[in-house]
């Protein structure tokens, strides 16, 4: 370990023993994943507890994919079923849409640490979550007490994804993956059938891609109300485009005739694009 992630390290492990036994919101990105590895390491996996929050937002496999990792680190994981599709304001997808799934999700897993003794909860926000001004979500964390270790010891991305790979994590190198209602353009109520659509069309396309032996990292199907846009990484997207059996993947998984296209993937690109029309 060189000088510079050996003091990341450092700083993490202490941030969590002064925290002492916790809850972690485990979404089973590279994020919470790096929290609850550097949890158990700080304080032994019987004072850390992994809760994943199952709703229409949580994509296919991810589930499945948070618990390996919890049960290697052996921890015990809860699952609780959250129901941001009952908050109004949530439904209606304006930009404060995350401010409301993540009260959800939050109150949701405070409540159920509290009941197997855990009085602490801590997510994956990271240093660079709060410079971006499209976070609601980081507010529902700060009123309710909720611990931020990557935050509070100044780790980026980069960092996480640096000490991830240095400690064998199998997310160092996982490419993001928010909630399906991050597909949606804003405006558009979010609803089961949008959410359903969205992951059913991502996992398709990504059996199609791998059957024409395309890896992708990120990809991302978003529901701009009259036409579906596809995002791959950029050096894939006119091959994507040419795909055979494109059009019909995406058809069969919900979309219908509505018209479609492929980009390039661009993270927080609704954000951009709300922020544009809104000045026009």
């Amino acid at each position: 370990m060189n000088d510079d992630t050996s003091a990341l390290a450092h700083r993490l492990l202490v941030r969590l023993e002064e925290i002492g036994p916790v809850a972690v919101a485990f979404s089973g990105g590279a994020d919470s994943a790096l929290v609850l590895a550097a949890a158990v390491r700080a304080l032994g996996p019987a004072r850390v507890l992994a809760v994943t929050a199952l709703s229409e937002s949580l994509a296919s496999g991810e589930q499945a994919r948070a618990h390996r990792f919890a049960t290697d680190l052996g921890v015990v994981h809860l699952t609780p079923r959250t129901n941001e599709l009952t908050r109004p304001g949530y439904r209606a997808n304006g930009p404060d849409r995350c401010y409301f799934c993540k009260s959800e999700v939050l109150d949701a897993i405070a409540a159920l640490a509290r009941g197997h003794g855990f009085e602490n909860v801590a997510t994956g926000t990271n240093a660079d979550d709060a410079l971006d001004p499209h976070r609601p979500g980081i507010r529902a964390g700060h009123e309710r007490g909720v611990h931020t270790p990557l935050l509070d010891t100044r780790l980026s991305k980069a960092d996480v994804r640096r000490l991830s790979r240095h400690w064998s994590l199998p997310t160092w190198n996982k490419p993001a993956t928010p909630c399906l209602a991050s597909r949606i353009r804003y405006g558009i109520e979010v609803t089961p059938h949008r959410l359903a659509r969205v992951d059913r069309a991502e996992s398709a396309l990504r059996a199609l891609l791998a059957a024409h032996g395309i890896t992708v990292g990120d990809l991302r199907v978003r529901d701009l109300g009259d036409t579906v846009r596809v995002e791959v990484d950029a050096p894939l997207a006119d091959r994507v485009s040419a795909l055979p059996g494109l059009r019909r993947t995406l058809t069969e998984a919900g979309f219908g005739e509505m018209p479609q296209r492929v980009e390039p993937f661009r993270s927080g690109r609704l954000n951009s694009e709300t922020t544009a029309h809104t000045e026009r």
